[in-house]
């Protein structure tokens, strides 16, 4: 696909979202950003939007007339909403001339996922999926090395979290849809975002269920590599922790610690999405990734149902 480009200047960037991770990542790194300009912020609560917006000195917008307004005065999207309502904006968005910087999971159905990506390419516009390790410093460069390497047998990823352990300070455990759909939906997509460029699509999936929610995943990839992936939000909190490492000929090889930084990544996600619509090049996560991710999490998720 083609994407149209856009012209020079700093991009302006309307926020969709006005809730932790909008407050905590998209806004201040938008409004610090020297290549773009957050054009506006639109919320479901009008407080939260006002309050946000006058922080950063910008727009608050709400209903659907304001998302109408703050599409009009921007030339790019980002999304800090659940997945569902981030996918059925974000086709609005596209349909209207934006460039997409979309959150991770896409959408939770395949469905959903590819009408964002069928309205991005009918739209010709630029999108990437804030996969965070795929854009921090400590880690962006580390993936790439591994995927450069080759030679991988095989690979094992673990996401633990205890976003809903009691007594648990994170105002991430009052999103319903994270308790709905786990740590699945919720870090599973993070999990993929790392393995798959270094091994190579998915091909095969087995799902199990373990306790509390957790989320177990055997994977075979085009590479003919496997990997095992376990997911969790609700672990007990001496459990907590990520790990990748990859195994093969030239021994094994870990995730670098300390390679979180969320405001940092999004800076370069931002970069990113830039560079994607200046130069009509897409970027490797891009909406059509993030369609596969969560084409491939449906499946955990059917198997997980049958099981």
């Amino acid at each position: 696909m083609t994407t149209q480009t856009a012209s020079a200047g700093p991009l302006r960037i309307g926020l969709v979202g006005a809730g932790p991770w909008a407050r905590m990542t998209h806004a201040p790194a938008l409004a610090a950003h020297p290549g773009a300009v957050l054009s506006g912020v639109w919320g479901r609560r009008p407080e939260a939007a006002e309050a946000l917006a006058a922080a950063h000195g910008t727009e608050a917008h709400t209903g659907g007339a304001g998302i109408d307004a703050l599409l009009a005065t921007s030339d790019a999207v980002a999304f800090a909403v659940p997945p569902d309502v981030q996918s059925a904006l974000a086709v609005r968005a596209a349909d209207a001339g934006c460039h997409l910087l979309l959150d991770k999971p896409v959408a939770t159905t395949v469905a959903g996922a590819r009408e964002v990506a069928e309205a991005a390419e009918r739209a010709r516009v630029a999108s990437v999926v804030f996969c965070t390790l795929r854009f921090a410093e400590g880690t962006a460069g580390w993936i790439a090395e591994q995927a450069a390497a080759g030679g991988w047998f095989t690979a094992r990823a673990l996401w633990m979290g205890a976003l809903f352990a009691p007594g648990t300070s994170s105002e991430f455990a009052a999103s319903p849809w994270r308790r709905e759909k786990g740590g699945l939906w919720d870090v599973g997509p993070h999990a993929l975002s790392v393995l798959i460029p270094v091994l190579g699509d998915v091909t095969e999936v087995v799902a199990a269920r373990g306790p509390a929610g957790t989320t177990q995943l055997l994977l075979r990839h085009a590479s003919g590599a496997s990997s095992t992936v376990t997911l969790a939000l609700d672990a007990p909190p001496g459990a907590v922790g990520t790990e990748v490492e990859f195994r093969g000929e030239r021994g094994v090889s870990a995730l670098p610690g300390g390679g979180g930084d969320a405001l940092g990544a999004f800076r370069a996600a931002v970069d990113a999405l830039t560079g994607a619509a200046r130069t009509g090049v897409a970027h490797p996560c891009d909406v059509r990734f993030g369609l596969r991710l969560t084409e491939v999490l449906a499946e955990a998720e059917a198997a997980l149902g049958q099981a």
